[in-house]
């Protein structure tokens, strides 16, 4: 059985953890096989966007697999922190806009995760929390970077340093997510999501994330620059003149990422 389930459906791959009997928890192989996946997409012209999801009902990601963690030396420990950090990094950078479908509890490195994605939609009984200094620890996977961008300095130093949990309603009204949707229909969701954005050009998605990715950490003359090179990278695409005949021609563009 396959812990990182990949399934492709016309240019949107769905990813799901699959290890339901541990609220999806991270092990290190399950880690392993994410950033071997991830590498994939990162070269896959077949796929325009991501959906990831967790199997089950009950959890998104419960993060860490503390079972398996009690048992790690040091080194084994350090090793893990590496590699999911690499690999959440890694799936914010692929150039396809990544959807976290959140079916349910996404604590520690599960809030990690949905960090890195792009857009958020979760089911309205899902429950968040970066709880690792109740553990003696902090975020590890980017939770103290990421947040911080999302909902501000004193709001994400309130959640970590209380390691509280939050509802859906909460998430959605500070800024964490896109969406809350009624129970059982998030993947549905964020398919439709997927589906409107994969019908847009492939390569203009791309440098879009690339200019707000990049343009949003630093000043605005900056961002302005990296905004113009994103753009001229786009003029002498096929898409592009696609996109200007069908307009003219009023009728759907077809897109093919050249």
């Amino acid at each position: 059985m396959s812990l990182i389930e990949w399934e492709r459906k016309e240019g949107i791959s769905i990813l799901t953890l699959n290890r339901p009997d541990v609220h999806n928890a991270l092990s290190l192989p399950s880690l392993e096989e994410l950033s071997r996946v991830v590498e994939e997409l990162r070269h896959s012209k077949a796929t325009r966007v991501v959906v990831v999801t967790g199997s089950g009902e009950k959890a998104f990601c419960a993060g860490a697999d503390l079972k398996e963690r009690r048992g790690f030396t040091e080194g084994q420990v350090r090793r893990y922190v590496y590699t999911i950090r690499e690999t959440f990094h890694a799936l914010s950078r692929l150039p396809q806009p990544v959807i976290a479908a959140i079916n349910g509890v996404a604590l520690g490195g599960g809030m990690e995760l949905a960090l890195a994605c792009d857009l958020r939609i979760a089911d309205e009984h899902a429950v968040f929390g970066l709880t690792e200094t109740s553990l003696g620890i902090i975020p590890g996977a980017g939770g103290t970077q990421r947040l911080v961008r999302l909902v501000g300095n004193a709001r994400a130093k309130e959640l970590i340093f209380m390691a509280r949990r939050i509802t859906a309603e909460e998430a959605y009204r500070i800024g964490l997510l896109n969406r809350v949707v009624s129970g059982g229909t998030v993947l549905t969701a964020a398919m439709e999501m997927a589906e409107q954005i994969n019908k847009n050009a492939p390569l203009a998605l791309a440098q879009a994330k690339y200019a707000i990715d990049f343009g949003s950490e630093t000043d605005l003359d900056t961002g302005l620059a990296i905004e113009t090179k994103a753009y001229e990278v786009l003029i002498p695409t096929k898409d592009r003149l696609e996109g200007l005949q069908a307009f003219k021609e009023k009728r759907k563009p077809i897109y093919l990422g050249e």
